[in-house]
């Protein structure tokens, strides 16, 4: 997909910027937030939080609005936006239409179709080919507490140290920690905003981070990740660390202030963001979570419950 051809010695790095490039427009119009990922060369992982609410808000010509930079749209859609005065048979087919999109504006279905379709035409395209390019279907898994998020995104943002295609987290190339640290160390060079944020650790403004990325805030502050941004770098660059015992730099035996907030045990940790995929299957969270899930949808348990 990605990476070096061994055949041909061409080099297709520049679609993983075509990936990066679609996750962030397909998220300025979903109501998908992107928490993490990372592009390997031959797949990628994506952490993502679907705010329903925030598509159930939109007026009905905001929908048409984002509906329209993906889809022609439709030709009734065109006549109330030329100002044409609907009538009822007409105006009930018109707010079905708009319901219909509403929800597809925050389906992860929809979002992963947007993407991988305009990826595969575009590869398509540039080897001169026609047919399937993807394997296989997106595989999916819901993070039911603060702990299952946290994991799943170090898991995701340690790809390439797991790979041992990296050495650093500065290294680690496409992937949501490299420009989260970019961003944040651009941001800091500035004199009086370093300042600012040095009186506000647990708080850092969203200005030091990626606009389009979902942003660290902490429990305190409303549709942020609920962590702040310096633990999220403390943590995820212990845990590089100790994913192998051979990589250059000190080791802090310290462990990271969000694993003690969190009551989590080092060993626990370690083994979650190695395997966090084999851990669960469509579900990840605390054995309670996963237990309260299994009896909602009517099982006896999901895989992690031990």
């Amino acid at each position: 997909m990605c990476g070096d051809d061994k055949y041909t010695g061409k080099n297709f790095d520049h679609r993983r910027e075509w990936l990066v490039d679609r996750i962030k427009l397909l998220s300025s119009v979903f109501a998908i937030e992107i928490a993490a990922y990372a592009v390997m060369s031959n797949h990628y992982h994506l952490v993502v939080n679907v705010n329903r609410r925030q598509a159930l808000d939109w007026s009905d010509d905001e929908v048409i609005n984002r509906w329209y930079q993906l889809y022609n749209g439709h030709v009734l859609v065109d006549r109330h936006l030329k100002g044409e005065r609907l009538d009822k048979p007409s105006l009930l087919y018109f707010n079905e239409i708009i319901d219909k999109w509403r929800e597809r504006l925050y389906d992860i279905s929809w979002y992963m179709k947007n993407l991988n379709e305009y990826i595969a035409r575009e590869a398509n395209k540039e080897d001169n080919c026609t047919g399937k390019y993807w394997e296989g279907r997106y595989k999916s898994q819901a993070l039911l507490d603060e702990t299952a998020v946290l994991s799943c995104m170090a898991y995701v943002d340690l790809n390439p140290i797991r790979a041992n295609i990296a050495d650093t987290l500065e290294d680690s190339d496409f992937t949501s920690i490299q420009e989260r640290i970019a961003h944040f160390k651009a941001f800091t060079t500035d004199t009086v905003k370093a300042n600012k944020l040095l009186k506000q650790k647990d708080n850092i403004q969203h200005e030091s981070q990626p606009a389009q990325l979902k942003p660290f805030g902490g429990n305190h502050i409303t549709h942020t990740i609920p962590f702040a941004l310096l633990d999220y770098f403390e943590l995820v660059d212990w845990s590089g660390r100790h994913l192998d015992p051979k990589k250059k730099g000190h080791i802090n035996k310290t462990m990271p202030k969000v694993l003690l907030t969190l009551n989590i045990e080092e060993t626990q940790w370690l083994e979650s963001i190695k395997r966090f995929r084999q851990q669960y299957s469509n579900f990840a969270g605390s054995k309670q979570r996963l237990k309260q899930q299994a009896a909602s949808n009517d099982v006896k348990w999901y895989k992690g419950t031990g």
